[in-house]
């Protein structure tokens, strides 16, 4: 998986005026945790922050805070609901020893068979959840989908990953092709001759 690096400065805990300052200096407000570290409170440039928020891609986030280096992937993100600017970021601190769990983009391939018969493919999940140790971790997680037919569905659980395990719920459903009214109407009329 690929490490995104992001510098950051400690910060003290602080009221809610000395939280809007910070951002009314294009500063978000952060917090890291996690494997037994004492919680780390830090505030990360808003805009260099986008650069990580902003895509479908995951990241292991190397923090430099005042110089010292740790490892940590985004937990939770708070936004504003008007302007969507990112309010504030908890981190989870990990290491290559512990299995992560992490939200890997999906990348179809292939055309499905279903759709050459006049099927509509749709998408309805454009991640999944894996766990695996960080040197396991895959940036993308591939879906061959040519053999897909008419009515036919593929499922978290249907989807394998190397060296990690897919943690979505097995029955959630990532993609399928379902049949549209010009298809029935067809095979309405080729049962009718």
């Amino acid at each position: 998986m690929q490490h995104f690096e992001l510098k950051g400065q400690t910060r003290k805990v602080g009221n809610k005026a000395v939280i809007k300052a910070f951002r009314k200096q294009g500063l978000v407000p952060c917090n890291l945790y996690g494997l037994g570290i004492e919680n780390v409170l830090f505030t990360v440039s808003a805009k260099e922050l986008k650069a990580l928020t902003d895509t479908p891609k995951s990241f292991i986030v190397d923090l430099v805070l005042d110089g010292e280096k740790r490892t940590a992937i985004l937990h939770e993100l708070q936004w504003h609901p008007v302007t969507d600017e990112c309010l504030h970021v908890d981190f989870l601190a990990v290491d290559d020893k512990k299995p992560i769990t992490i939200k890997v983009p999906i990348a179809i391939t292939g055309h499905a068979k279903g759709v050459q018969q006049g099927g509509k493919f749709f998408q309805s999940a454009r991640e999944l959840r894996v766990c695996a140790q960080m040197k396991n971790l895959p940036d993308v997680v591939t879906v061959d989908i040519t053999t897909l037919g008419l009515d036919k569905k593929i499922k978290a659980g249907d989807i394998k990953v190397e060296n990690a395990t897919v943690v979505t719920d097995k029955d959630a459903i990532i993609c399928g092709v379902k049949t549209t009214r010009n298809v029935s109407a067809d095979t309405t009329e080729e049962e009718a001759a």
